[in-house]
């Protein structure tokens, strides 16, 4: 009979998203059940669907709400008293607070949690030191903490969250890899490119640049935009490519980058994409400005697709790219030095070619997916 293993997300886009197709891979070995909220449509059981796994919701809120969170926890710990599982893995913060408490409660003898972004690092204050502590609280529930990146367990250990021996990066880090033979440059020829170059309003000698991800301030936009409009006042034949959605309420923009992005024919604003691939075929260089991240899956993906990335000096964005061979790092939040690299690229034109040829080498080497599940089923293999 094969052991039981119960994943959990805070909210199921993560699981069938971040983690896609991971939980199809590993019911081949063990007995998988997917715990999240139910999302909107039912997403939940959809990704259930996907993974060919079963599925069991437990709402579950992405922002600090005690009443509800105490009522997110009695009803997992209700749930694995039932399924007495032999490892609870979780991902996302608040799925990990709650899931390693109800985890310890519930006496499952592994308790394993992925960090694979600490919020944290950037707040202060009062609201920073509530975090740290719930940061310690569910480490401390853990049986085992992966980090998805060396950087991200250095932080870990600055911060004295927990103690050396839990702490483990698996293989050379990321939460699920990338599929490469999706992220594939060779998937679109030139007419398809024409065609969707056409349709952005970009002509065949534009350069362009992208950034994909949330719209919001910790991901570095309000610096891009106003680095980006810098440059296009020189180099007018750029274009700069926003794929993905602006998250208001969370971290808005400031008012500033917003008119500056309606004002710039030049800066164009695709919306969320469910794929990316297509924005990524057409440009040239990805720009990352990143405040903070796990493992960013856009940075491979970009490398991936053959780009050469300019992204900032944080954990998993310098573990990706390799200074000079496969991008730029800069520091972070420093409109100057992105400012810097933006000019720097467009004098490299041939170089940054050849940089996007060996960014995809060292994913295919070090991220493949099917390398980062396999070093994940070791893992749990040697749980006894």
């Amino acid at each position: 009979m094969k052991k039981k293993i119960i994943r959990i997300t805070t909210i199921p886009g993560s699981m069938g998203g971040l983690l896609k197709n991971q939980l199809k891979f590993m019911a081949n070995y063990y007995n998988v059940i997917g715990v999240s909220s139910k999302g909107e449509n039912d997403r939940l059981k959809q990704v259930g669907i996907e993974q060919g796994v079963r599925v069991t919701n437990v709402e579950m809120t992405r922002t600090i709400s005690p009443i509800k969170d105490l009522k997110s926890l009695y009803a997992l710990y209700k749930i694995l008293k039932l399924e007495k599982p032999h490892i609870v893995h979780t991902h996302t913060p608040k799925a990990g607070t709650i899931g390693m408490i109800a985890s310890r409660l519930a006496n499952v003898p592994h308790r394993l949690h992925t960090i694979a972004g600490l919020p944290l690092v950037e707040a202060t204050g009062f609201k920073r030191f509530i975090l740290n502590n719930v940061e310690k609280l569910t480490y401390s529930c853990a049986t085992k903490i992966y980090p998805n990146s060396f950087g991200l367990k250095k932080i870990i250990l600055n911060e004295k969250f927990t103690k050396e021996s839990k702490l483990k990066v698996i293989g050379q880090g990321s939460s699920n890899g990338i599929d490469t033979s999706h992220f594939d440059p060779n998937l679109y020829d030139k007419t398809l490119k024409k065609q969707l170059k056409e349709k952005l309003n970009i002509t065949e000698n534009d350069f362009i640049f992208i950034f994909v991800g949330r719209l919001v301030g910790d991901k570095g936009i309000n610096e891009l935009v106003e680095a980006f409009c810098e440059i296009n006042k020189t180099f007018n034949n750029t274009k700069l490519l926003l794929v993905g959605a602006e998250e208001k309420k969370l971290d808005p923009l400031l008012p500033e980058t917003t008119n500056k992005i309606k004002a710039n024919s030049n800066i164009i604003e695709t919306g969320w994409a469910n794929d990316v691939r297509p924005y990524l075929a057409i440009s040239d260089v990805l720009t990352f400005p990143s405040y903070r991240e796990g493992f960013p899956n856009v940075v491979m993906q970009a490398c991936a697709m053959e780009l050469a990335c300019i992204v900032s000096d944080i954990n998993g964005c310098n573990e990706i790219i390799k200074q000079g061979l496969t991008g730029f790092i800069i520091p972070k939040k420093d409109t100057n030095s992105l400012y810097d690299a933006l000019v720097s690229v467009l004098s490299k034109k041939e170089q940054i070619l050849e940089m996007g040829l060996l960014s995809r080498k060292n994913i295919i080497k070090n991220y493949e997916q099917r390398v980062v599940w396999k070093a994940i089923l070791k893992e749990y293999n040697q749980l006894n």
